[in-house]
This record gives C-alpha cells, structure tokens and sequence, in this order.
C-alpha cells in the first residue's frame, strides 16, 4: 500500500520540521472546522435561496423525468414540469407543503376562520362600508338602474330618485351592520382557511422565507457558528489516523479512504446537532436525555410567537386578502349569495310604503333584478375598504394581538411541533448537502497535505 507523505505541491513535514501526527493535529481541526462552518452556511442558505427556480433547459430530460423515483422528482434540483435542471431554496421549493403544515400545527390551533372574523371590529368595519357606501349611495343607484331600467329610471322625477338615496344612505349602517354580523356567523362556509393560506403561500414563497429568517434568526446564527464544532472532531480524526495502520482489519482500509470518510460524516454530524439544538426538544428534558435541555428556538417562545403573529397578521391574514377571498375566492358566489339574500330584504324594508308603488311602476321583473343588481354594487364596496391603510392596519393588528396571545398559550412542545415538522420532513436533503461539502473539503485536504 502505498502512502503519500506529503501534499501534491508541498512536503510539510520537510518544510517545517513537525511529525506528520503535529501536522495532522493542526491541519485536520483547521479543515474540519471548514466543512463544519461551510456547511451549515451553505445549509442555511440554501434553506431560502433562491425563492424562484432558477435553471437551464435539459435536452430530452422532459422525457426521463417521468421515471425518475418520487422522491428524485421532488428534489429541488428540477423545476416542476421536469424540463429544467437547476436550484431553488428548500422552503420556497416546498411551500404547498410547508403551508399545509404550518396550518395543522399552527393556524388550527390558533382558531377557527369565525375566531380571525369576530376579533376584527366589525362594528367599526360595517360603519366605515356604510361612510363609504353613503358617499356612493348615488352613483351606484343609477348604475344600477340603468343597468337594469334605463328607460323606466330617465322617467323616474329627480324628487323619487332623491327619496330612493336618502332612505338606503339613512339605512346603510345598519345594513352592513347586519351584513358583517351574519357573514361572520357563516365565514367557515364562505372560506377555507387552510386552502386560502396553501394557495397564498404557493403563489408567494418569499412570505415563508421572511417567515423563518424572522423567527428563527439568532438561532440561524448559531447554526452557521456551529458549524465550527468541527474543529474537536478533526483532532480526533488526526488521533485516530496517527494509529490507523495498526488497527486489526480496519487497517487494511486506505488512508484517504478514512479521511474522506471521515470528513463527509464531520459534515453531517455538524449538521444534525445543529438542527436538534435548534428544534428539539420542545419542552424541557433532564441532561442525560439531552444535554442542552431544551431547544432554543423553544426558549424564545413569547418572542417567537409575538413574530409569528406578526407575519400572519400583516402579510398573510390581512384585511384585504380575507375580503378578496369571500368575494373571489373558491366560495365566493356564496358570499355573493348571501349579501344578495341580505340586501334585498334591507331594499323592501328600506323601500317601505313605497314599495308598492315603485314596483307597479318597474313592473314585477324589474323590481326583482333591482335587488339582485343592488346585491351585486354592495359587495363591489368590499375594496375600499381594504383601501384604506389606516383603517386595514388597525385590524391588523386586532388579528397580531389575537394570533400571538394563542400562540402563546400553547405548551413549548406544540410551539416546536409546528416549526420543526416542517424542517424534519426535508432534513436529509440537509445532511446530504453537508456529506458532499464534507467529502469536498476532504478533497482539498488530501491534495494539500497527502494522507
């Protein structure tokens, strides 16, 4: 078996005078701490980065992919149509499951979509819809009519039409009262939570990026720095190669062989205790179960849960994304249903002793399609709602305080379970990345300083 002594360029042992154990015992820490830090920076990295796929077209790669084991097909490696070979960050690339996830362990036990509703003012939400409606009580009369009665409504005097303004603005708040009181009873009919954040965060992956970089940043931080507990694992490495060649049958095993060995597992076990420092255990444990007692992420629980809260509350459960979803969402011809049901009850009532006359004049079918158009323009006000800034960051954060009071109360375990369900299901993807960078810088190692 033949034995290099030194480095390809440099013989180390002549250059410096040292034993080649002294050599091992500086260059092998030094190395090791390499891969470990490299690794788990590059780890993290690639936890988010980048959000979009990005890659190249592969000739014929399209016609291979379909046989390609589920669990190749996945790999963030190609893009979803398997035409493209390239990258993207694990997180961005695993959205519609993380989101899933993420709603199960977390948003579930936060509350029911009935729970986010009532916590909003709607009082104040059905005062504001009525100040706004007031001002376009008019305008949105006419449009209906004629829409729906133009010859009948140009007859109508400009004294009939004023009376028909004055009766819905007078009436208006207590209308959309009415309106948001019963539409918060029914929203779990009209909305699915689960479907709408799955949907949301599959069409925007940089909301789970900012999500964990948010939360989970001083303990990314320490994943990045300890990595560097590759250093102790090199000196052992150094050890055990100055007494390789003695060991019975072990022995017989190359050199290089062990380092690069060696250098791949420093990359994973580097890996691995910095996930489980991270995530686990949720609550407390005694020291010989787990040395650090508690994960960290677990120990930053208010503080984490006061983050969490904040990212559902003004980029994923806003204002404006709850009311596009009850107007365009999967269910929203149910919503429309139910405002048209509503509003048509509120015109006849609002209508009053005028109701007989007025539908004589429009005749039956047109004083039907009044109410259904009536339905119609009132949901069409939902949108400057939302366009309020002001307005929309005040519910905001009724939902922030909500969301991080529920989040607290929950034990650290079930806190953890939410975040590290997620990270679990992709961590080998991980640990693999860290074996290739290991066995990487093992490489380098052999080239510079032999075996």
């Amino acid at each position: 078996m033949t034995t290099l002594a030194s480095g390809l360029f440099l013989d180390w042992e002549q250059l410096t005078g040292q034993t080649k154990l002294v050599m091992d015992l500086i260059s092998f820490p030094i190395f090791s701490a390499i891969a470990g830090w490299l690794t788990n920076w590059t780890g993290v990295l690639m936890l988010f980065w980048p959000v979009r796929f990005r890659g190249f077209r592969i000739p014929g790669l399209e016609i291979l992919y379909p046989y390609f084991p589920r669990r190749v097909q996945v790999l963030p490696t190609f893009s979803g149509d398997g035409r493209q070979l390239g990258f993207q960050g694990f997180i961005p690339a695993r959205a519609e499951k993380m989101a899933s996830i993420c709603v199960d362990k977390a948003l579930m036990r936060i509350g029911s979509p009935r729970d986010f509703i009532h916590e909003l003012d709607l009082e104040g939400i059905a005062d504001y819809i009525a100040e706004v409606g007031r001002k376009q009580v008019p305008s949105m009369v006419n449009e209906i009519m004629y829409r729906e009665n133009p010859d009948i409504w140009r007859a109508v005097p400009s004294a009939a039409r004023n009376v028909l303004y004055q009766r819905i603005e007078r009436e208006l708040p207590t209308l959309a009262r009415r309106a948001f009181e019963q539409l918060g009873d029914n929203v779990d009919q009209l909305i699915d939570i689960k479907d709408f954040v799955i949907r949301y965060l599959r069409e925007h992956p940089e909301i789970l990026k900012d999500l964990t970089t948010t939360i989970a940043a001083p303990e990314l931080k320490f994943m990045v720095k300890i990595g560097l507990l590759g250093a102790p694992f090199g000196v052992l490495l150094a050890l055990y190669m100055n007494v390789h060649k003695d060991i019975p049958v072990v022995g017989w095993l190359p050199g290089w062989l062990m380092i690069l060995s060696a250098t791949a597992a420093i990359g994973v076990i580097v890996n691995v205790i910095a996930v489980k420092v991270v995530f686990e255990p949720g609550d407390p444990q005694p020291r010989y179960k787990y040395l650090w007692k508690q994960a960290l992420l677990a120990k930053r629980q208010p503080e984490a849960a006061a983050d969490l809260a904040t990212i559902l509350a003004y980029q994923v459960l806003t204002l404006p994304n709850l009311s596009r979803e009850l107007l365009e969402g999967p269910n929203g011809d149910k919503t429309r249903q139910l405002l048209e049901r509503l509003i048509a009850q509120e015109i006849h009532r609002q209508l009053g002793v005028t109701h007989t006359v007025i539908r004589a004049a429009f005749g039956r079918r047109q004083f039907d399609n009044l109410t259904i158009g009536a339905a119609d323009a009132a949901a069409g006000l939902a949108p400057t709602l939302v366009a309020d800034e002001e307005f929309a960051a005040t519910q905001a954060k009724k939902i922030e305080e909500f969301a991080a009071r529920k989040l607290k109360q929950l034990t650290p375990g079930e806190f953890m379970e939410m975040f590290y369900a997620s990270v679990e299901q992709d961590a080998w993807l991980l640990y693999l990345h860290g074996a290739a960078l290991g066995l990487g810088v093992g490489i380098v190692h052999l080239i510079l300083f032999g075996w």
